[in-house]
């Protein structure tokens, strides 16, 4: 049998609005990981912001190198071990089988290819252009034997922690690790 009740148990109040007057101004992404997802994630985050009107500014470290450097950026691949949400219901040794890992980058690649998604390299000169700013961590750089022509063009610099923290000195700034 079910019962229906006259009125509502809980009361509905219309959600408070809040009033921001501290308006975001800018945006630091930080990239520490080098895998397809994980970069993209950092990418679209900057991306996104400029085409909001929003300062954005990344800055790489430790794995995350890979996404600016000539050799690995557009050679980037997905996690299918250790990964939860890779394949769900899938055995996790699937993942580690010889070939599996770059097949499930190439699938995800043609997935991003029919979305129209820009390569690495041409979303960093996107960046770029839409007046962002690209740094690498010096020490990540140092400890991976990397030197400024290791680098992407679109790498500003390469700087230290302090001077990381500096671009994201003022009012209105959001910092976002990945």
């Amino acid at each position: 049998m079910i019962e229906t009740l006259d009125k509502p148990v809980t009361e509905s109040k219309p959600a408070p609005t809040i009033k921001n007057e501290k308006k975001l101004k800018r945006v630091l992404v930080i990239c520490s990981k080098g895998k397809l997802e994980d970069v993209y994630a950092a990418l679209v985050l900057a991306n996104g912001a400029l085409m909001e009107g929003i300062e954005a500014k990344m800055f790489f470290t430790f794995f995350g190198l890979e996404a600016i450097t000539k050799k690995k950026a557009d050679h980037l691949h997905t996690a299918t071990v250790g990964n939860p949400a890779f394949m769900p219901g899938m055995p996790t040794m699937l993942g580690g089988l010889p070939g599996f890992e770059a097949f499930a980058s190439y699938m995800m690649m043609k997935e991003m290819d029919k979305l129209d998604m820009p390569h690495v390299t041409e979303f960093l000169q996107m960046i770029e252009a839409g007046g962002g700013e690209i740094y690498a961590c010096k020490l990540a750089a140092d400890m991976f034997h990397l030197k400024k022509d290791d680098f992407l063009p679109e790498v500003k610099d390469i700087i230290t922690v302090g001077d990381m923290y500096a671009l994201a000195d003022g009012e209105g700034t959001q910092i976002i690790f990945i």
